[in-house]
């Protein structure tokens, strides 16, 4: 057997530390000291007799032989982690930790999770609502729900990414709403108090407005900068505005007409729900279970809003 085999433990720190581009994260992550890692890395740069790392500002980069060096460990530990995982892959009874965005969590997964729980009781879910791109392994998230106009900002090194669905965006209002002001137009709309995200990306009001044929946009000032649309809904259904949102997180308020589609216009932009999981995690079987479940549970149950 060769002898730097020896270094298998540095080797591991390597490929973490060469993942998250920081001693100090990778330290974090494999519960040990800065200082052992520092030593780990050093140690096996001295076995191989070559630089594995340089410091650019607080981050660590690879050299041209780190790189070779980590696609070669990456690809290595994969193979290891799968030959365990056929080995003993964990059963389907235990805990699942899923992720996505707060409003998706409140207003669509949260009011339909029962469903699973009566289908699985044995499975535990555990939801962490974020809108940043957390990292999953040092979360300990098994799935992530995610949504955007491509996966590129999707943090997808070693992770399964499959989209599932396109989501459409239309202006929605309270009735009073539309009583109290005598919305008949689309520009009328002007008149309203107009809700947006925080980061709306590229589906914003101005590009609503163009689609519908509306002028008159840019001097518009009765604007209202929420960070999520479970809050943006929120003011809604208290008629205070009207804003965009995707047809699935105000389908359930639709059906009970607590809120309108003032017009049937859809924001041009769509965009795709994406769904990211280890396809090397222990929790495989139980993984699926539950995208299997979610797939089916959007499949079947698409938005009344039409």
């Amino acid at each position: 057997m060769d002898a730097r085999l020896k270094h298998l433990n540095a080797l591991n720190t390597f490929v973490t530390s060469a993942r998250l581009t920081s001693y100090s994260m990778a330290a974090e992550e494999l519960f040990v000291s800065q200082a052992a890692v520092s030593q780990q890395i050093r140690l096996l740069e001295q076995s191989l007799g070559v630089k594995l790392f340089i410091r650019s500002g607080r981050n660590m980069l690879l050299t041209q032989q780190g790189q070779e060096l980590y696609h070669a460990c990456s690809q290595g530990f994969k193979y290891i982690i799968d030959g365990l995982n056929k080995v003993k892959q964990d059963g389907i009874a235990g805990e699942l930790t899923i992720t996505s965005t707060q409003a998706f969590c409140s207003l669509w997964l949260m009011p339909r999770l029962y469903k699973f729980s009566l289908l699985h009781p044995d499975i535990n879910i555990r939801i962490l609502a974020s809108n940043t791109l957390e990292d999953m392994a040092k979360k300990h998230i098994d799935v992530a729900i995610r949504f955007g106009l491509d996966k590129s900002r999707l943090q997808a090194e070693h992770l399964t990414i499959e989209q599932c669905g396109t989501i459409k965006a239309f202006p929605v209002c309270s009735p009073k709403l539309i009583s109290s002001n005598n919305i008949t137009t689309p520009k009328d709309l002007l008149n309203c108090q107009l809700i947006y995200l925080a980061n709306q990306g590229k589906v914003t009001w101005q590009r609503w407005f163009e689609e519908a044929g509306v002028t008159g946009y840019e001097q518009h000032k009765m604007k209202t900068e929420v960070s999520s649309t479970d809050m943006a809904l929120s003011a809604v259904l208290g008629g205070y505005g009207v804003t965009l949102a995707a047809t699935e997180l105000f389908s359930t308020y639709f059906a009970s007409k607590q809120v309108v589609i003032p017009f049937n216009i859809q924001h041009p932009v769509q965009w795709y729900r994406f769904l990211l999981y280890d396809q090397h995690s222990s929790k495989l079987a139980r993984i699926n279970i539950f995208i299997d479940w979610l797939k089916n549970e959007i499949m079947n149950n698409p938005d009344k809003t039409n």
